[in-house]
């Protein structure tokens, strides 16, 4: 079954959603290896052996939500808070774009003071944008129409806004008194002015297969350009508590199949979940993109793991340069990424049927419990 399936995908042939279920269900580890070795030679044709790199700014740990499972909820005394100014947030930029980062990823918390001055965060991008010259990622939470409006006009390339679930009944587990269908239409939104989306799972927190199977056709309607996965990490001062069982095997397989699924996306593996230490795990499964790079020294914390690997400099771009050698990868040239970020954006909103996704929709929605 396992080798009819994988051989079906290698020819770039519709798998069904039964069969991903198989393939994300496996858990004997020669099974395993074969899922992840059919995704590397999947990756290796579309991409060959170059990996982008993204720096990562957190400039504000504030937000007004109360997520069940992140460590910067706005209850959680224990966070320490803090906002960067916009030279400090420039000058980390820089430095990044010096060690060889191919986007620059501005993050916050939904903070409402800047959400309330929206002027401020279009500063700041066009002053990156500037000193840089490199493709900017927002990552802001849910904004307002108008400053999607702002954001494209200031040179945004890319949107990030997770669901982590599209179970809508675990998405409210999630996240507290917050709105699913909201934080879909803008991201459809952002999507119609030319922005490219990043969208993102989380493992570990009550998720099925077949969750992950009805995301996968989430992801393909809304036409994200990269797909993201990562482990939840239990955080103090945060209610939520489940992990999975498996450890980060649930991710790995998660990265291999949107992998065979989404042969031409971009698939981060963050160093956020367990710093340098899982990066060659995540990157065997298919993965290409290294994320979450930040520099030490500079006050900037991590999401899912604020401090590790950080002010040690591993999570670097000379950290990992190891790890890619190891397999058999290589830092990709900025103008590569560039090229990729150009060309996707041409395909404008030309739907994600079209491009490379191999997966038959059989009515899974229908079989899930929301």
């Amino acid at each position: 079954m396992l080798d009819y399936i994988l051989n079906k995908c290698l020819q770039e042939d519709i798998i069904s959603d039964d069969e991903i279920i198989y393939l994300l269900n496996q858990r004997e580890k020669g099974k395993v290896e074969k899922i992840f070795s059919v995704a590397r030679k999947i990756r290796e044709k579309y991409f060959g052996s170059k990996i982008f790199l993204y720096g990562f700014v957190y400039f504000s740990t504030y937000c007004k939500n109360d997520c069940n499972f992140c460590f910067y909820r706005k209850s959680n005394s224990i966070s320490v808070r803090y906002r960067k100014k916009i030279d400090e947030i420039v000058e980390t930029a820089r430095q990044l774009k010096e060690d060889g980062i191919h986007l620059i990823d501005l993050t916050m918390g939904e903070d409402k003071y800047f959400i309330d001055h929206p002027e401020y965060l279009v500063e700041m991008v066009k002053a990156v944008k500037s000193a840089t010259d490199l493709p900017v990622m927002i990552s802001f939470g849910v904004i307002t129409k108008e400053l999607v409006d702002m954001m494209a006009d200031s040179g945004a390339d890319w949107y990030a806004l997770y669901q982590e679930t599209h179970n809508k009944e675990l998405f409210k587990k999630l996240r507290k008194d917050q709105s699913y269908d909201e934080r879909m239409e803008i991201k459809k939104y952002a999507k119609s002015k030319g922005i490219l989306i990043e969208e993102g799972l989380l493992t570990g927190v009550g998720n099925k297969v077949e969750d992950t199977a009805h995301s996968f056709e989430v992801m393909k309607s809304l036409g994200a350009s990269q797909i993201r996965t990562m482990t939840f990490v239990p955080q103090e001062g945060a209610p939520t508590k489940e992990q999975n069982e498996t450890g980060y095997l649930s991710e790995l397989l998660n990265i291999a199949v949107m992998r065979i699924l989404f042969p031409n996306v971009l698939i981060p593996a963050s160093l956020d979940v367990d710093g340098l230490r899982g990066l060659e795990e995540r990157l065997m499964a298919g993965a290409n993109v290294v994320t979450s790079i930040i520099p030490p020294h500079k006050g900037f914390a991590g999401v899912a793991n604020s401090e590790t690997d950080i002010e040690e400099g591993y999570r670097t771009i000379e950290g990992i340069q190891e790890t890619l050698k190891k397999c058999g990868l290589k830092q990709a040239d900025v103008e590569d990424y560039k090229a990729w970020v150009n060309s996707r954006k041409e395909m404008g909103n030309i739907k994600i049927e079209n491009i490379n996704y191999r997966c038959k929709t059989t009515g899974i929605r229908s079989r899930l419990s929301s």
